[in-house]
C-alpha cells in the first residue's frame, strides 16, 4: 500500500474515532450538573400531630458521566410553620451547632440510561451514603430524572427512621414524631460550564 492510500486510511479511521466520540458525547450529554437552590423536605405524620419542614438551599451536582453525586444541606436552614418547633428540631434533636451539616455521597447507577441532551423522563437507581449528626448509613432509592431544555430535576422519595442517626426523641413527644420520617429531594440542576 502507497504512502497516500496508508494516510487516507488513517485520515478515515480518525475522522470515524472521531465522529463515535462526539457522538457519545452529545447523544449522553455528560459533564457536571448542579444547583445551590435545592429543596429537601420532610414530613412527619402521626394522629395527634404531622410535622413538615423545607430547606431551599440545598448545594447538590453530579457528573452526567460517571454518575457520582452528592448533597450537602444546612440543618438549621430547615424552615418550620413554628418557630418553636424550629427551634427545638435544631437545639434537641439535630444538634445543628455541633453537626451543622448533613450529606450525601452516592452515585446514579444507571446513569447511562439518562439521555441528558433529550427531553424526557428517566428513572434511575441512586444509592449512596446519608450521613447525619455525624452517622453514616446507606440509602438506596428509585429517583425521576426530567430533562427539560438544558435542565435536569431530579426527585425522589424515602422513608427515614430517626434512631438510626441518633435523633433522640422524648418521651414526653413521642406520640406527635413519626418513626417513619418521609424525605422529598427535588432540585432543578443546571449544567456547569
Amino acid at each position: 500500500m502507497n504512502k497516500n492510500k496508508q494516510t487516507r486510511r488513517l485520515t478515515m479511521i480518525l475522522v470515524g474515532f472521531a465522529a463515535l466520540a462526539l457522538f457519545a458525547f452529545t447523544n449522553h450529554g455528560g459533564g457536571v450538573y448542579k444547583t445551590n437552590t435545592g429543596n429537601i423536605s420532610f414530613f412527619s405524620h402521626t394522629n395527634v400531630e404531622d410535622i413538615s419542614a423545607i430547606n431551599h438551599k440545598v448545594k447538590t451536582a453530579f457528573d452526567a458521566s460517571s454518575g457520582k453525586i452528592q448533597f450537602s444541606v444546612l440543618v438549621k436552614d430547615f424552615e418550620f410553620a413554628k418557630a418553636l418547633m424550629q427551634e427545638h428540631f435544631n437545639e434537641n434533636y439535630m444538634e445543628s451547632t455541633k453537626f451543622p451539616k448533613a450529606t450525601f455521597n452516592g452515585m446514579i447507577e444507571n446513569v447511562e440510561a439518562i439521555d441528558f441532551s433529550t427531553n424526557g423522563n428517566y428513572t434511575a437507581n441512586v444509592m449512596g451514603e446519608l450521613t447525619i449528626k455525624g452517622v453514616t448509613k446507606e440509602v438506596s432509592t428509585t429517583s425521576t430524572f426530567k430533562v427539560n431544555n438544558g435542565t435536569v430535576n431530579g426527585m425522589t422519595k424515602f422513608i427515614l427512621n430517626p434512631e438510626d442517626y441518633n435523633i433522640e426523641i422524648p418521651k414526653v413527644v413521642s406520640n406527635k414524631i413519626s418513626r417513619e420520617i418521609e424525605i422529598t429531594v427535588d432540585a432543578d440542576y443546571t449544567h456547569s460550564h
